[in-house]
């Protein structure tokens, strides 16, 4: 550019840009030079640097130098114009400011200096003299220097040692890089630098960039900026894959491969942090673009490490949803969606999967089974082995574990009668075929319970126990206050009420404790929690009681009365020597039984049948 006296109007582009101070200390500028500032661009600064946006930052760091040259006389230096309204800079990404700022340029016939190709054709076609100044080429990494190639993620903070993590994926060290702070000119320094390498590389882009907190996209590498209001101090971390891995390097057995090759369509890869599951997610992606598939990404930011075949897709108008639908009209083979966490990504994965789709989730989870669960209440029971039929545990940069989903109608393990059977999600391990999860509806929850095989000393009984009070309670209602249910053995339960609530929990000739027991597939005894203390020490017959036949049968575990079926569902009082020793509801089964350790069962099963009495 030629030495010339002239007068310049630079827009918000170029003066973020730097490139008017760059040519005045260069000396294409001189000191009868004008520059004028629209208030214009130093208010859409302002409001960028309120807003934690590098961009606002850095234009005002250009007025700073500028305004130094004009105390220096090297150029002339003038502000003008009026600060926008809030509508004005509102509309601010729609043109506005800039159209606003051309105006200036031709009122005061003067050159508009701007980075922006739009502004510049939009001047041109307008008749305003326009100089597109083009952005320095260099687009190199400022933070490239900080790695080595074990280096995983490095970490810059304000006033702090920058340290780095370096290492194999499950086995990473975290250690310092060096023995000085990084002061607060660096700092500044490498997130401009940063911010300007991925702005104008062909391989970069800015990913987000919020109220101080920026992502960009590097080549390889992915880089979180944070300052202030957002964090306490200006903050870098930057991320990049320490290997490039495929799939043969994991070992995987023919079971596993087969699937993939052949049945896995929704697939849930779930591991730790740090342990490689996005790792694995690209050499799973890589294989199956090698096999001619047609692969597609979703990611937010955009950080995997996939070859150029492969697009990667991020939000579209701030919604994944939306580019859910776009990809329904690419129709790939597989997306790998990167980070399935919020209920919104579940959805999202979903829907794309029952329209057909194969999709790879990854999902952060400690246990393969927890990346199940994060379906449940998201997506409806018979549609989970339709959206994830595969998961893929890592650990430590490994395959730990894979499970298999299917749906079946069965009665779950734990429970008897035939009538009980009901869809059920069984998780079976891949490679011994093995259920070790089962998935079902019980009263008004969805449960995942652990099977024996796998819980071992009782657990999943536990866990069936636990829901099923919980259920009883429920199904109750409020009209019974505080029932108190306590087991007495296997699928039988004692419930405590009021004595004022017996007939009601039991109901017209037993019709209610019937359906609990039906539902619940439980034997249930209900009980008055008022103990009858007659002053005389023992029961006088009501004229309204009746004797029933009964026999009684003790074994090592329990004592059962068996009163026929014809009782069932029948309230009885059993006594011991003419003294009330509980009350109970006969089972549908037509007997009550007892397990031994209980009080009132040991009370009994010493007694000798003569003594007992059962009256209704």
């Amino acid at each position: 550019m030629c030495s010339v006296t002239m007068k310049i109007v630079p827009d918000t582009s170029v003066l973020i840009d730097g490139a008017v101070s760059r040519d005045a200390k260069g000396g294409f500028l001189d000191a009868d030079t004008e520059i004028v500032i629209p208030e214009l661009a130093v208010d859409e600064l302002e409001n960028q640097a309120n807003r934690g946006l590098s961009t606002g930052y850095n234009g005002i760091e250009e007025i700073e130098n500028l305004r130094e040259l004009s105390e220096e006389d090297a150029i002339d230096l003038e502000f003008t114009g009026r600060r926008p309204t809030v509508d004005e800079v509102e509309l601010a990404d729609a043109g506005r400011i800039d159209a606003m700022i051309r105006d200036i340029a031709g009122e005061r016939d003067a050159t508009l200096y701007t980075s922006d190709r739009v502004q510049a054709k939009v001047a041109e076609a307008k008749g305003i003299e326009v100089e597109l100044i083009e952005q320095e080429e260099d687009f190199s990494n400022p933070l490239e220097e900080y790695f080595d190639e074990d280096t995983m993620s490095v970490h810059l903070k304000q006033g702090t040692v920058p340290k780095a993590k370096r290492g194999e994926p499950g086995e990473m060290e975290y250690e310092e890089i060096r023995s000085d702070d990084t002061s607060p000119g660096e700092m500044n320094a490498l997130i401009q630098k940063t911010i300007e390498a991925a702005e104008s590389s062909h391989d970069g882009l800015v990913e987000m960039e919020d109220e101080g907190a920026t992502v960009v996209q590097l080549g390889r590498y992915r880089i979180a900026v944070s300052r202030p209001p957002f964090s306490e101090a200006d903050e870098i971390t930057a991320v990049r894959p320490v290997a490039d891995v495929t799939l043969e390097d994991y070992d995987l057995s023919d079971k596993l491969t087969d699937r993939l090759d052949e049945q896995a369509e929704g697939i849930l890869i779930a591991g730790a942090p740090g342990h490689g599951k996005s790792t694995f997610a690209q050499a799973l992606a890589g294989y199956y673009e090698n096999q001619g598939r047609v692969m597609k990404t979703m990611e937010k930011p955009r950080d995997l490490d996939v070859g150029p075949d492969i697009t990667q897709y991020t939000e579209l108008d701030e919604e994944m949803e939306n580019t859910g639908d776009f990809l329904l009209l690419v129709r790939p083979d597989y997306t790998v969606y990167d980070e399935v966490r919020k209920t919104e990504d579940f959805e999202v994965f979903s829907d794309m999967r029952m329209a057909g789709v194969g999709m790879m989730g990854v999902v952060h989870a400690t246990e393969p089974i927890d990346a199940v669960q994060r379906l449940i209440g998201r997506v409806e029971l018979g549609m989970i082995p339709q959206v994830c039929d595969t998961v893929i545990g890592i650990e430590d940069a490994e395959v730990s574990k894979v499970y298999k989903l299917e749906l079946t109608v069965k009665v779950p393990e734990g429970m008897n009668e035939a009538d009980l059977a009901r869809p059920v999600v069984l998780v079976r391990g891949l490679e011994d075929d093995t259920a070790e999860y089962e998935i079902y509806t019980y009263g008004e929850e969805t449960v995942v319970v652990p099977l024996d095989t796998v819980a071992g000393d009782g657990e999943a009984s536990s866990r069936r126990d636990e829901l099923a009070a919980k259920q009883l309670e429920y199904m109750l209602g409020s009209e019974v206050s505080n029932p108190v249910i306590s087991w007495l053995g296997d699928n039988h339960v004692e419930v405590l009420v009021d004595d004022h609530e017996v007939a009601q929990v039991i109901g017209n000739g037993g019709e209610n404790i019937d359906r609990l027991e039906k539902e619940l597939d439980l034997s249930i005894t209900v009980e008055s929690k008022e103990e009858e203390n007659p002053s005389s020490g023992g029961h006088a017959p009501s004229s309204t009681e009746r004797s029933l036949e009964f026999d009684m049968e003790v074994d090592a575990d329990t004592v059962t009365l068996v009163l026929g079926d014809r009782h069932g569902g029948e309230d009885i009082t059993i006594r011991v020597g003419r003294e009330d020793l509980m009350n109970a509801t006969v089972g549908r089964n037509g007997t009550v039984t007892l397990t031994r350790g209980v009080g009132k069962a040991e009370s009994l099963a010493s007694a000798d049948e003569s003594e007992v009495e059962v009256v209704k």
